[in-house]
This record gives C-alpha cells, structure tokens and sequence, in this order.
C-alpha cells in the first residue's frame, strides 16, 4: 500500500476548485495516528468563542457596517505612490467587491467574539498588486495579530522571496498565516509555504469539520461550496472557493487559541490534525503488542 503522501500529483475533481476533495461522496482515507487522548474536539475549542484573539483580514476591505460582520477593531490600507514605498493609512471600513466582508463574516460566525480587523490591499475588481500584498501582510505581522486570514495569492516569482521570508517572519512571531490554496490547479504564493496553514475546500455544509490532507502542498480541507455569505450593504449570497474555506479555519484557530493562548503556530496546527475528521483513534483501538 502506497502512503498518502506518496500517492503523486492530486486529482482535480469536477464541480470543486482544483486542490479540493468531494468528500460527501468520496471518503477520504483515514490515517492512522498515535492520537493523543486529551486533544478532542471539546478539549481544543469546546466552549470558546474568540475572545482575546486579534484577527487581521488581508482582502479587498470589510463593510464594517454588516451585522454579520460588526464590530471592527481597525481598518487599514495601502497607499501606493510612484515613486515611493507603500504607506500604511488609516481607511474607511468598506468593501467595494465584497471579497473581505464575506471572509470577515465566516470567521464572525464561527468565532463570534475575536476582534477583526480590515487590511484592505484588493480593488473593487479583486485585483491588487505585489507590492500592496507584501506592505499589507507586513504590517499585519508586525502588528502582532494573532492570526491571518489570506484569502489570496500570486502567480509572480518575482514576489515568492519577500513572501517566503513574511511567512517565515510570521511563524517565529507566533502570528499564524491562514491562506487559501489557489481555485486553479496553477503554481502560486504564498499558500504552497510550509510555514503556513493553507487550505482547499471540501463540499459539506458543517463550518466546523474539516480533514487533514497529507498529500501537499494542501494542508487542510473546509467548507467552501455553496457557502452562505456576508455581502457589502447587510446582504447575504452563497459563494464558493478556496477564498471561502480559509476563513472558516481562521474562525477554528481563534476558537483554539482563546481556548489555549499557549500555542504555537506548530502545536496549533499540531491540534487541527487531531481534530481532523479523518485522523483515526489509532492509539485508542489498538493495544500495543
């Protein structure tokens, strides 16, 4: 029997963005694991609701005003002059695209308590440059927060070193950078990090289960179709995407770290394996010979 992480390039299965996995009709495969007893659903975010936990939104901006997304602690954006570096400056709360906001209210919904925070570094086309990405993420790392949520990524190479040494910035600073893998099956950044936690969708309605892919460069499965979704004004759509998977782990890593401030982004991480669907109580079945 090959091992999971041998099993070569991911399928790309109709009707989900490339990366994801139809797991309401193709179980995926359980992995056996010494599954540490303590660390159950209940033990890691039983309970908890976000609060003390500061969550930063790189996207096109939040409608602070939306009751699915209010309160906001900050709203931030980059400014780009020619000539000169990006200034970080102070921004409206809103959101032309609706990009952000919907993010914004999936993590509302699932960590109702964690204090968000806007950087907006998209256009009202969704579009943005490198250099706004890597002012906006900088100053999220370097304001501390507790985690990140990168609904986004680029195709350039000319952006992947200063990426790389963000997300690795952002490890050791214990400031967890959640992304979502691209929707085409395309080489991009900065999801494909291993110092990240990146995530692709599966196609069931539970906000709170996700699975644990041991294949890469995806990390975890979350729900990303059909999903129901704050937009600019007080509406509400269903959208689905990748975009759309990351912040419903973003919303778990708050619950967590309310729960257990203590962790690293490696023992965070460490605990969304447990907790995954498809990790097996190996330890739990089988007694040792």
């Amino acid at each position: 029997m090959t091992l999971p992480w041998h099993d070569g390039e991911q399928e790309q299965f109709p009707g989900l963005p490339a990366w994801g996995a139809p797991t309401s009709r193709r179980p995926l495969r359980g992995l056996p694991a010494s599954r540490l007893a303590d660390v159950t659903a209940d033990w890691a975010w039983g309970g908890a609701d976000g609060s003390g936990i500061r969550v930063c939104v790189v996207d096109s901006g939040i409608d602070g005003s939306h009751p699915l997304v209010a309160p906001l602690e900050e709203a931030m954006t980059v400014q780009l002059e020619d000539g000169r570096a990006p200034r970080i400056v102070p921004s409206e709360p809103i959101d032309l695209a609706g990009h952000g906001t919907a993010c914004a209210g999936i993590i509302r919904s699932i960590a109702p308590e964690a204090a968000i925070s806007s950087m907006r570094v998209l256009t009202e086309s969704i579009t943005g440059t490198g250099r706004a990405l890597l002012a906006g993420l900088e100053w999220a790392i370097e304001s501390g927060f507790d985690v990140v949520n990168l609904s986004l990524s680029t195709t350039k190479p000319e952006f992947l070193p200063a990426l790389h040494a963000l997300a690795d910035r952002a490890y050791f600073r214990r400031s967890v950078l959640v992304v979502s893998a691209h929707n085409m099956p395309v080489r991009s950044f900065p999801w494909s990090f291993a110092s990240v936690i990146s995530v692709a969708s599966h196609d069931q309605a539970d906000p709170l289960l996700h699975y644990y892919n041991p294949a890469p460069p995806v990390e975890f499965y979350a729900r990303g179709l059909a999903v129901p979704v704050a937009s600019p004004g007080g509406g509400q759509t269903r959208n689905s995407g990748n975009s759309f998977a990351a912040p419903h782990i973003t919303g778990l890593c708050a619950l967590i770290l309310s729960k257990h401030r203590w962790l690293t982004p490696f023992q965070l991480r460490s605990v969304l394996f447990q907790t995954a669907h498809n990790v097996t109580h190996h330890g739990a079945r089988h007694a040792p010979a």
